[in-house]
């Protein structure tokens, strides 16, 4: 039962996350092509201002729940719950990597040339490349909460 209370807290912190990137892919990406690069730099670079500070609680939170679960489960015996819950696991590891390697170092540019004056960062490229990946970002995290909804219903 613990274990099943540990996945629905990995839920609700993965759930945060999945629906943040699913948001970007789905509305903020299309919608930041129709605005010309001081919008876009102005916005991007205050929006990862406040997300990269705030956002690692609920992806931790959510990453830590999903392994305590998979680990209990399988001390437990229960084979799916657990195998589902380290699919989990795996798949927010690799959404970590694909964040660490390549969207964060984009948001640290954005982030310090939105204070600039004259800044000389090209950020429609670095949001291309930030765009890049925030699908495949959505679909990890849609996928780690589809695993950790089965390890509950299990």
């Amino acid at each position: 039962m613990i274990a099943k209370w540990f996945a629905l807290v990995a839920v609700l912190g993965t759930g945060v996350v999945y629906g943040t990137d699913a948001f970007c892919a789905m509305v903020q990406r299309p919608a930041l092509a129709r605005v010309d690069d001081r919008a876009l730099l102005a916005v991007m670079g205050n929006i990862h201002r406040y997300g990269d500070r705030r956002m690692p609680v609920p992806g931790v939170l959510g990453l830590v729940a999903a392994a305590i679960s998979a680990v209990l489960a399988a001390v437990a015996g229960h084979g799916v719950p657990a195998a589902a819950a380290g699919v989990a696991v795996v798949l927010l590891v690799v959404w970590l990597v694909v964040y660490l390697r390549v969207s964060a170092p984009i948001n640290r540019q954005l982030t310090a040339a939105v204070d600039q004056p004259a800044p000389s960062t090209d950020a429609r490229t670095l949001q291309h490349n930030w765009d890049r990946v925030i699908t495949i970002r959505a679909v990890l995290q849609g996928l780690a909460v589809t695993a950790l909804c089965t390890a509950l219903l299990t």
